[in-house]
């Protein structure tokens, strides 16, 4: 797939008010510093897109981009597990992302990013097994995959399936990258416009 323009169009915190479109949203999410902003950057050949948004408390926000003239949408969402967070903006923050999961028809799949150089967290696991409970469709992307060697980052994805496939029968998709390389680019935005084609041959 080819982007050939992204722009960034909005950002809010509820739902309700995010773009009122009939084309596929793909969102991102993952824990503090996972690479999110850089992930997006990578994937459409922007070295600030993502970066265009992050006003103070923009993190606390749904980031709307419209990528090849609103073809389809790309959607930063707030990271979970900020521990140093009050409470009150931690729920704040679980809001906004369960909202956005569970009413947001227009998103198409949701990417959750998880750092290559750590072994699973419960956090994400538990997140993970919340989308699976609630029939979210999703893919998991490992980021950082630059900071390991090629049979450690295998190693640290294998220790992954291993854990999800005691939960799991059948595993998401999974893709490896770095943005620093731009590792796993090819293969995720194929994923993204065969998902595209699908949705174009049901319209």
């Amino acid at each position: 797939m080819k982007i050939r323009n992204a722009q960034y169009e909005v950002s809010n915190s509820k739902v309700e008010k995010c773009p009122d479109i009939n084309v596929p949203e793909y969102a991102f999410i993952g824990r503090s510093n996972v690479g999110k902003s850089s992930l997006i950057n990578m994937l459409t050949s922007r070295k600030s897109l993502a970066k265009t948004s992050q006003k103070p408390g923009k993190t606390l926000l749904i980031n709307h981009f419209r990528i090849n003239d609103g073809e389809w949408y790309i959607v930063d969402l707030p990271g979970y597990g900020y521990a140093s967070r009050g409470m009150q903006q931690r729920n704040e923050i679980s809001r906004i992302i369960k909202d956005y999961i569970s009413k947001r028809e227009q998103m198409t799949n949701l990417f959750v990013l998880i750092d290559s150089r750590h072994s699973p967290q419960k956090i994400d696991l538990d997140f993970i097994n919340w989308l699976g409970e609630s029939g979210t469709p999703f893919s998991i992307i490992f980021t950082k995959a630059d900071k390991l060697g090629s049979n450690a980052i295998l190693t640290k994805v294998d220790e992954y399936k291993k854990v999800l496939s005691k939960e799991w029968e059948e595993l998401p998709p999974i893709f490896i990258t770095s943005s620093e390389k731009g590792t796993g680019r090819d293969e995720v935005l194929q994923y993204i416009e065969d998902i595209n084609n699908i949705v174009l041959s049901n319209q």
